[in-house]
């Protein structure tokens, strides 16, 4: 491990991986990492490399659909990856050692089931299926979006005592209405001591969309709305649950960590939200920190400027950014959980012959 990551560790925060890809789990836990994410991307280029194609034929031939066979694949990769970190898991008593699990994202696809099913049956899969893919895997957390029905779900899930991970969240209206609902879910366990749930805010996505739709930033304000964003629901999230005194930390994900500019520096976002809770980066991202040779400190507390903080809540309309950034975001989830589905139905066929 380089001196640089050693550096963001030890300045408090915990480095997750955003990756399944068995070789890079095990490159990053020896780099310090300590949780991984996975998704439908993640797992389509995992298959895509034909190094899962045995895997893949067993499963076709068991007399699995597609969509069957895909979840059995991704559930066997995603526990490999337990696998690798349920020591953290142990040592930190529950704390750490996490891999997420990303439930179905066709739920929300606006041209399949997110339009056929009521709201209410949308909420009831959610929950069936996040009670399914955590039983057994103490340390898998369950990947809810922050959508209407996400958020519904999150309460009964909560409740079951299934460990969560909160994404798509983009604004502080999201991220309070997703914790409300945790907790009213968490209040309903008799033993709370075992109870977790982080929320994954995205970072670089708000700076994307400022550049287009509040162009009249300033040059200072502009490329820090996703800093400044994150900081202020991570001020508001120690707050929170500080004050509801459980054993376990209720922590946010540092996410879309990646810079999208080539011209800026690949830890632009690593090194600002420095000091707590977890940042989930992207295998280059780390790279890139890994051997930038700089010092990282504790920054996560330290805010912009008044005037630049006070730009931003003028000139950026939240509300429009959230709806935007949610329409795409889900857009990013379905589009490629599509792929993936098609990727293994191609896969059928060329395994046969």
């Amino acid at each position: 491990m380089s001196n640089s990551l050693q550096s963001l560790m030890k300045s408090g925060t915990k480095l997750w991986l955003d990756s399944v890809d068995p070789e890079l789990v095990l490159k990053n836990r020896k780099l310090g990492a300590t949780g991984a994410t996975s998704n439908p991307v993640i797992i389509e280029s995992l298959i895509r490399t034909g190094k899962f194609d045995a895997t893949l034929a067993t499963l076709l031939k068991s007399g699995l659909s597609d969509d069957e066979a895909t979840w059995a694949l991704t559930d066997r990769v995603v526990s490999q990856a337990e696998e690798v970190f349920s020591s953290v898991y142990k040592d930190s008593k529950g704390n750490d050692g996490y891999v997420s699990f990303e439930l179905d994202p066709l739920l929300e696809d606006p041209q399949g089931l997110g339009a056929s099913l009521p709201l209410a049956e949308r909420v009831k899969r959610y929950t069936e299926l996040g009670k399914k893919w955590s039983a057994g895997h103490p340390n898998r957390m369950i990947k809810v979006p922050a959508t209407e029905a996400g958020i519904a779900a999150l309460e009964h899930l909560a409740a079951a005592g299934v460990p969560l991970n909160v994404t798509l969240i983009f604004s502080a209206s999201q991220y309070r209405k997703a914790r409300e609902s945790v907790w009213r879910g968490a209040q309903k366990l008799k033993d709370k001591s075992r109870f977790k749930s982080v929320y994954s805010i995205f970072v670089s996505r708000l700076d994307v969309y400022t550049e287009k739709h509040a162009a009249s930033l300033s040059k200072e304000a502009q490329g820090q709305v996703g800093i400044v964003n994150a900081k202020l629901i991570w001020r508001e999230n120690e707050s929170y649950w500080q004050a509801h005194k459980l054993p376990l930390k209720q922590e946010m994900v540092f996410a879309s960590t990646g810079v999208k500019d080539p011209a800026l520096k690949a830890w632009k976002y690593v090194d600002a939200l420095a000091g707590s809770d977890i940042q989930t980066n992207p295998p280059g991202t780390n790279d890139a920190a890994d051997s930038s040779g700089v010092t990282f400190t504790t920054q996560i507390s330290q805010m912009p400027s008044a005037e630049i903080i006070s730009e931003i809540d003028k000139k950026v309309d939240m509300r429009k950014l959230e709806d935007f950034l949610m329409e795409d975001g889900v857009a990013k989830f379905v589009a490629p959980q599509k792929a993936l589905l098609a990727l293994v139905k191609e896969k059928r066929t060329s395994l046969k012959s």
